[in-house]
């Protein structure tokens, strides 16, 4: 056997070593690739790959690949980005593409690969006014009964910022998850609901926890403490098997300040006011204001939301093309029915005018909503598309009431007069003239962003049913928040967390389930069974009277207020009572669409219902009436 001295060997390692380490200087080292795959087939035939890796900007790049050309190779500010432009023509097959870098003399060969696509582009079919979305944070609806801490922990690892969950603060994380929800698909999907509106799952590696999900740190990632991507896409999967629709939340407004771009921007231009010191006015009137300065406007649409949340500039090309290509991506990978946008109007209109329309060409049937938060109904209707108010083309499809939302107390509340109350929402019906399309407006009484529309647990429940029968029967796209079944109640109080508190049962150590009857209080049980009776009458045999039928409705009289749904000979007429006494009142006004002597079988009786001159009504009293 020969020796060799130590010496010897030494000097053999050094220079291994120093040859690895040499070609691993110049041989162009590609850490990240987004999108991570594509598909052939698209309807936009152009794909951008950013490559990440140190002094990658350098690199140039050639492929031989039937059916994929190069277009466009460029490099911004930082070396450490690269952006190819690939064409990908109709007749490219599925496979992997040969992308070679070649920097410094030495070469590095990234396959790339696009797939065959799952389902044609018409099969992704969104969701509409047939629909009822229900809201809920993943963080603060369920846990799945095989999580474990230690599980959380080693998911975690590659984290900057590993959260331990503590269900004490109401600010904190709470450990619920992708699992925890998939278990509970059952009991949404006895409750009635359609769709589900998932709060942001996407990485948010942030030190102060963002169980929320509003603050990205990775725009292909499933945040780890809610699961993988495998996950995500299961519970699409699984939401599907029982006829429910998923719409995702996405925030192209702004990303979390611990996003790689933060600490390596890709151009100086990547964010606006980049160095945080401006944040917005919150001021949306700045957008449409024709009056407006040019400081106001910058504040609103420029500023930072928060100084967390850094403001991406959607006026750079590049960064518009990276994250459009990402709504369609997940769309495309995990099969969701929608699109819920956060903050829509701080973004730049142009350009999300853009996004939308590049979304809506690859799937003409999708929908979009997004977040216009007004206090007014003109505020909201400028957004939606077709509104010939807007210089801009917005091809946003749905917008959201926010002023049902925030006047839903004087409308509906027992303290209200009633004569005026019910008013109140006769007249915020009369201006949907300002919207192009009342059907595609998102309707609903609170979300995760405002008090609970029960401020505190009720007496009885005259005021909540009258309010979710009026969700569920009149125009727009209905929206439930999780809990409301349970009536979940309470005020900020200066902090969100309060509106956000945990579902009772979605946790182990739970003292009650309220999952199930036997966890629910018998008031619970009533709110519960009067919900699911009126969604399940929604999704079968009313759904096309609700979702396509037109809308008249009468002046409220007396307290008593009138409307009714019709589709061809079909029709549904809703009464409510938003007096706390018992009331009789004159029919007459309200013969042409409920003819004295007149019979219609009430929903929430069970009985049918013959229409006379004089009738009376209970204390708020709702009737559901049918001729079908």
């Amino acid at each position: 056997m020969k020796r060799f001295s130590i010496l010897a060997i030494m000097t053999l390692l050094a220079s291994l070593i120093s040859g690895t380490l040499s070609g691993a200087r110049k041989a162009p080292m590609v850490t990240n690739v987004e999108p991570p795959y594509w598909w052939t087939g698209m309807a936009n035939d152009t794909l951008q790959i950013m490559l990440t890796g140190p002094g990658i900007a350098g690199a140039e790049v050639s492929t031989d690949y039937p059916g994929v050309r190069i277009a466009e190779q460029t490099a911004l500010e930082s070396e450490n980005y690269k952006f190819l432009y690939l064409v990908i023509s109709p007749s490219a097959k599925p496979g992997k593409v040969p992308l070679k870098l070649t920097l410094g003399g030495r070469s590095h060969t990234l396959r790339y690969e696009l797939k065959e696509r799952a389902h044609a582009a018409e099969e992704h079919t969104g969701f509409s006014a047939a629909d009822v979305l229900y809201l809920l944070m993943p963080d603060r609806f369920a846990r799945g009964s095989a999580s474990s801490e230690k599980a959380d922990a080693a998911a975690q690892s590659g984290l900057d910022f590993p959260t331990v969950n503590d269900r004490t603060n109401p600010n904190g994380r709470h450990g619920g998850n992708l699992k925890g929800v998939e278990e509970r698909l059952d009991y949404l999907d006895s409750l009635g609901v359609t769709a589900l509106w998932v709060c942001p799952v996407l990485e948010n590696d942030m030190p102060g926890g963002s169980y929320h999900g509003y603050a990205t740190t990775d725009y292909y990632r499933i945040d780890p403490r809610f699961g993988s991507n495998a996950d995500w896409e299961r519970l699409v999967s699984e939401a599907h098997k029982r006829g429910l629709k998923v719409v995702m939340d996405m925030i192209f407004n702004h990303s979390g300040v611990n996003h790689p771009w933060m600490k390596d921007m890709p151009s100086k231009d990547w964010f606006n006011h980049p160095e945080g010191d401006v944040t917005t006015n919150f001021r949306l009137s700045t957008v449409h204001d024709p009056y407006v300065s040019d400081y106001d406007k910058d504040r609103t649409v420029n500023g930072w939301f928060v100084r967390g949340m850094p403001d991406l500039n959607q006026r750079n090309p590049h960064l518009m093309k990276y994250l459009t290509q990402n709504s369609i991506w997940w769309i495309e990978n995990s099969g969701i029915d929608g699109i819920r946008m956060d903050t829509y109007p701080y973004a730049d209109m142009e350009a999300m005018a853009q996004w939308a329309a590049d979304v809506l060409r690859e799937y003409p049937n999708f929908n979009i909503v997004g977040e216009c938060w007004y206090g007014n109904e003109a505020g909201g209707a400028f957004w939606q598309r077709g509104n010939r108010m807007n210089p801009v083309e917005t091809n946003l499809p749905t917008v959201m009431d926010f002023k049902l939302s925030i006047d839903g107390h004087k409308m509906f509340d027992a303290q209200t007069d009633p004569w005026n109350g019910l008013n109140h929402l006769y007249d915020h019906l009369a201006l949907d003239y300002l919207y192009p399309d009342p059907q595609h407006i998102l309707t609903f009484l609170d979300n995760h962003d405002t008090d609970r529309f029960l401020l505190e647990e009720p007496e009885d429940l005259g005021v909540w049913k009258q309010a979710i029968a009026f969700l569920l029967t009149s125009r727009g796209i209905p929206q439930l928040y999780y809990g409301t079944e349970l009536l979940m109640n309470g005020s900020k109080e200066g902090s969100d967390g309060y509106v956000r508190r945990d579902f009772p049962g979605g946790f182990q150590g739970d003292k009650v389930d309220a999952f199930t009857p036997q966890g629910r209080t018998p008031m619970q049980n009533e709110a519960w069974d009067w919900m699911q009776k009126i969604l399940q009458w929604r999704r079968g045999a009313a759904n096309d009277v609700i979702a396509k039928g037109t809308l008249k409705h009468f002046m409220p009289q007396q307290g008593i207020y009138v409307y009714e749904r019709r589709l061809g000979d079909r029709k549904v007429v809703v009464i409510l009572n938003g007096n706390d006494s018992e009331l009789t009142a004159s029919m007459k006004p309200s013969a042409e669409s409920l003819p004295i002597g007149g019979v219609m079988h009430d929903l929430i009786s069970g009985k049918d219902v013959t229409v006379t001159e004089e009738m009376t009504f209970t204390p708020r009293q709702v009737m559901i009436l049918q001729n079908f």
